[in-house]
């Protein structure tokens, strides 16, 4: 109980309401990771409605721990906990867990679930209905971790993925997108967002463990746009949690513009960049990007649009 008066007096010293927080989850943090997106990937004998709202409620939970608890921002990439039901529990093969309820449950250095990029919300909405996507993947992780911009594919570009005319036998995903990037106008694009979605292969559609695709083994190797390799999906959040600005600012960028209700832009970035620095000093803590953005000259002169008079209404 003293504990969490103490989290209490922490949100309130930063102006963190318990409507703010739930704002920011249920909001802010909805949009930001595109959760809404789950909602369309069909029902299955592997994935039902139920297992679904656990993957929300998995994700809801982990945000909303990490912004009530004042806890680093990087605890969304390498939590050493998470929060599952019996039915998520089986789905992600974690023993020992019983019930309908959510509940939060510890996880070892290096465990697969550690993070978003472990949960199954997050995997299942950058896959297709019926298989994998690094392509959809890495440019989740692109836009949505790093804050880089990925172009839209050039009107026309062919995006069918079926093995090549002539091309025979079993084709992991892996080699279908190998020979799609060989096409000149697809090759500079996806030089960025496959080989980050190659990091993430062992995790199935729905975000099961697997370490075959189409009965071949599982190639997890990708690479970093800088060129820096990536053995799996731990090195990808390994990567991602030890440059903590990174993810610091484009998390930043993103509750600016929640926050402003307009996108940012060049005369932004140096306030951006100055929130950012100041929150490095107390462990990128949520709070402390909440306190920079509030105290921000674009947050307090920003422009609040007019509601209008009953006069003007008729």
């Amino acid at each position: 109980a003293h504990h969490a008066r103490q989290q209490q007096a922490r949100l309130a010293e930063h102006g963190l309401s318990q409507v703010l927080v739930e704002a920011l989850v249920d909001n802010f943090g909805a949009q930001w990771l595109r959760l809404a997106s789950i909602g369309g990937v069909p029902v299955d004998e592997r994935f039902d409605e139920n297992l679904r709202q656990a993957m929300l409620r998995e994700t809801r939970l982990l945000l909303s721990s990490v912004i009530r608890e004042d806890r680093p921002l990087g605890d969304l990439l390498d939590a050493d906990y998470t929060f599952v039901d019996a039915q998520l529990a089986r789905h992600y093969g974690l023993p020992d867990v019983k019930g309908s309820y959510m509940r939060r449950i510890g996880l070892k250095p290096g465990d697969r679930r550690r993070g978003l990029l472990g949960q199954g919300s997050i995997l299942t909405l950058t896959s297709l209905p019926d298989r994998t996507s690094p392509v959809v993947r890495g440019k989740w992780v692109v836009e949505n971790l790093i804050g880089a911009h990925v172009p839209t594919p050039p009107p026309g570009v062919e995006t069918n993925l079926d093995p090549p005319a002539g091309q025979h036998g079993k084709m992991t995903l892996r080699q279908r997108l190998e020979a799609h990037r060989s096409q000149p106008d697809c090759a500079a694009c996806h030089r960025i967002m496959d080989p980050i979605g190659f990091a993430l292969e062992n995790f199935d559609r729905t975000g099961g463990w697997r370490t075959l695709d189409d009965g071949l083994p599982v190639d997890a190797e990708g690479a970093l746009p800088d060129g820096t390799p990536l053995h799996g999906a731990r090195e990808l959040r390994a990567w991602l949690d030890g440059h903590p600005d990174v993810f610091a600012t484009n998390v930043a960028t993103k509750l600016f513009i929640y926050a402003l209700g307009r996108g940012v832009d060049h005369r932004d970035m140096p306030m951006v960049r100055e929130v950012v620095r100041r929150a490095a000093k107390r462990d990128f803590r949520f709070s402390e990007l909440i306190q920079g953005i509030a105290q921000s000259r674009a947050f307090q002169f920003r422009q609040v649009p007019a509601v209008p008079t009953a006069t003007a209404a008729r």
